[in-house]
Order: structure tokens, then C-alpha cells, then sequence
């Protein structure tokens, strides 16, 4: 294995209770007309937040309930830091992944890589399409990388946690709960998911790409 203390370039620890809701990497008004401000200011600002402040109730609910030794309400808990906690990752990670630089395109490590285990960027971007428009109710369409078998997996996630492959790392997802797309696109996801692929920021894919190839599993399956 690899020096641990090289993973601390870009691992940060956060205490319990002390998230906080990223700001956007562009303007609000950024990625109109696929998304409309109105949309990316609810959605960031109310939405999001909600998911930030879950996840410190619970974290600080817990923190109390060790200090106490009373574990009464552990499940439901430990259940609001799984929904509101993997709310918020994906949402930092879909924020991250758009951009109003219309026009770019995959990076040559990322292209291998959907190449290798999907045969095409086309197979490629016709699974994840489908992927997102099939989520049942609400939910995420997500790339990820699997370090445990050495290559890209794509995923779907109802509400923010259920369906998940353990050891996972989303590179890119995309979120197909109503509040993404309904004031924009009404009950046509569809038309939201096939104009979404416009604002994709591959380098930002690539760059997280890069980050997991670096996770190392120390154990074989």
C-alpha cells in the first residue's frame, strides 16, 4: 500500500455538526435556459440546505446520545445521517459537475475508462440517459468508480442512499427528483435528462476520476 498521509492532499475532516452548504461554482442564472435560476435558487439554497442541516441534527443528536449512553433513538439517527448525509455529498457532487462552458468534451483517462467497460462513450451516455429517466420516483442516476473491481459502475439511487453498491466512488450524477427539473420541464424528465448532457463538466469528471484511482483496497474479494 501506498503512504496514508498522501490521501491528506485531499481528505478533510469535518466535526460533527459543522457542515456547511457549498457555494456554487457559477452564477445562478449560469446554466439558463437548461436550468432556470428560479430552479437553481431553490434547489441550492432551500433544498440542499435542508439536507445540510439533517445531517448536523443528526451528527449532534448522536454526539449527545454517546455522551449519555442512551442509544433509544440510535436507528433513527443513524437513518437521518444516511438520507441527509448522502444528500448532501451528491449534491456537492452534482453542482460540481455542471458548467455554463457549453461545448467540452471527455478527457482521454475517462474516455479509456467508459470505453473499457462500456464499450462507447454512445453505449456510454444511452445507459445513463435511460438509467436516470427509469429512477423510480425520486432519486440520482450516478457514475462511479469501484475500486474493489477495478473499474467504472453506473448506478441508480432512490431518495439519496437506497441502491447503493458499497466502496462506490460517484465521479458524475445527476439528480431526477421533481425539484431538479419540475418548474422547468414539468412532468417531462426526459427532456431534462437529454438537455442536462449539455452542461456536463468533464474536466471536473476527470479530475474526480483521477481522485479515486487513487483509493487503494487493501482487501481481495
Amino acid at each position: 500500500m501506498g503512504d496514508p498521509t498522501n490521501l491528506q492532499s485531499f481528505i478533510s475532516y469535518v466535526l460533527p455538526g459543522q457542515h456547511q452548504l457549498p457555494p456554487l461554482p457559477y452564477y445562478y442564472n449560469a446554466l439558463e435556459p437548461i436550468i432556470s435560476e428560479k430552479t437553481l435558487r431553490l434547489h441550492h439554497d432551500h433544498h440542499h440546505l435542508l439536507y445540510v442541516e439533517g445531517l448536523n441534527k443528526a451528527e449532534l443528536k448522536l454526539l449527545e446520545a454517546r455522551q449519555k449512553n442512551d442509544f433509544d433513538l440510535v436507528k433513527h439517527w443513524e437513518s437521518e445521517i444516511a438520507f441527509h448525509g448522502s444528500g448532501h455529498i451528491l449534491h456537492s457532487i452534482y453542482w460540481a459537475v455542471m458548467t455554463p462552458w457549453i461545448g467540452m468534451n471527455p478527457g482521454w483517462l475517462l474516455r479509456k475508462e467508459i470505453e473499457k467497460y462500456f464499450g462507447s462513450m454512445t453505449a456510454f451516455q444511452q445507459q445513463f440517459t435511460k438509467a436516470a429517466e427509469k429512477v423510480e420516483a425520486s432519486g440520482w442516476a450516478i457514475l462511479a468508480w469501484q475500486p474493489t473491481f477495478g473499474h467504472l459502475e453506473m448506478l441508480t439511487a432512490e431518495k439519496h442512499q437506497n441502491l447503493t453498491q458499497w466502496g462506490s466512488i460517484p465521479i458524475m450524477v445527476l439528480d431526477v427528483w421533481e425539484h431538479a427539473y419540475y418548474l422547468d420541464y414539468q412532468y417531462r424528465r426526459g427532456d431534462y435528462v437529454k438537455a442536462w448532457w449539455q452542461l456536463v463538466n468533464w474536466q471536473e469528471v476527470e479530475r474526480r476520476l483521477r481522485l479515486a484511482l487513487k483509493v487503494q483496497v487493501p482487501i481481495s474479494i
